[in-house]
């Protein structure tokens, strides 16, 4: 497979686009669920949107990128991601909620810096997903480090308590992401990622859990999404993400 080379500028271009995109509307999938749900006035509301953000809170830009391992990126990534949302946040107008200092509080005034996550995947391709994060869901995840001996029980009590901890604050109905597994800072990260899938896990195992869980929040929930990691023998780490009804992402793949 032939090298494939990707400038920072392609990538600061999509960033924009992307979250420009993903403010505006609703992705197909999540107006799915929405319409299952039932709820008139969130769908009249993404309905008759595309010229405001559906949710004042435009979020902190989390940029995930799945890098083929037969890509080369001309440039900073970094600095290449923050720019398209520097952009975004103009060409939208997009709310600047971004401080510089997490106690000295001062506002970076175009919603800088990204967060930018990277996974090396096979390929000569490079997809871009951008989620503007809300800190009304943000706020409400939770990780907690099980014992092994807590076992699936364990895992259910703690899904199931965040779940409806996070549904006042949350904008219901939520997508409930939650990650298995691997270690104290990366199952969050799996809990996040599983707030954007948008299809029941590969494993029969966990997506029978999946279901298992929905039938006891659907009241407020448009679906539960798991993603489980290798962990250590002495450790079951679990996290919980929450996406609300505007449940924002916008993808786009370069080659």
């Amino acid at each position: 497979m032939s090298m494939t080379e990707i400038t920072a500028a392609r990538i600061t271009d999509a960033v924009e686009r992307l979250y420009v995109d993903a403010c505006l509307h609703l992705p197909e999938p999540v107006k799915k669920r929405l319409y299952d749900f039932g709820n008139p006035y969130i769908i009249e509301n993404f309905e008759k949107n595309g010229i405001i953000p559906l949710c004042q809170d435009t979020g902190l830009a989390a940029v995930y990128l799945e890098i083929g391992q037969d890509v080369h990126i001309t440039g900073s990534i970094q600095s290449a991601v923050d720019e398209g949302v520097r952009r975004a946040v103009k060409a939208g107008y997009l709310r600047a909620s971004i401080v510089s200092d997490p106690l000295r509080r001062e506002n970076t005034g175009d919603n800088t810096p990204a967060l930018v996550y990277m996974d090396m995947v096979p390929g000569n391709t490079l997809k871009i997903t951008v989620a503007p994060r809300g800190f009304g869901c943000e706020n409400k995840a939770r990780v907690s480090m099980l014992a092994p001996a807590d076992g699936l029980e364990g895992v259910k009590r703690f899904v199931l308590e965040t779940a409806r901890l996070a549904v006042p604050d949350a904008c219901p109905p939520v997508m409930i992401g939650v990650g298995i597994g691997a270690s104290f800072d990366r199952v969050a990260y799996l809990s996040k990622k599983a707030v954007l899938r948008m299809e029941p896990n590969p494993d029969p195992y966990y997506a029978a859990l999946e279901q298992e869980l929905y039938d006891q929040v659907k009241k407020f929930s448009i679906g539960v999404n798991i993603i489980q990691a290798p962990t250590h023998i002495a450790g079951l780490p679990c996290a919980v993400s929450v996406g609300c009804h505007s449940l924002r992402y916008a993808s786009e793949v370069l080659q």
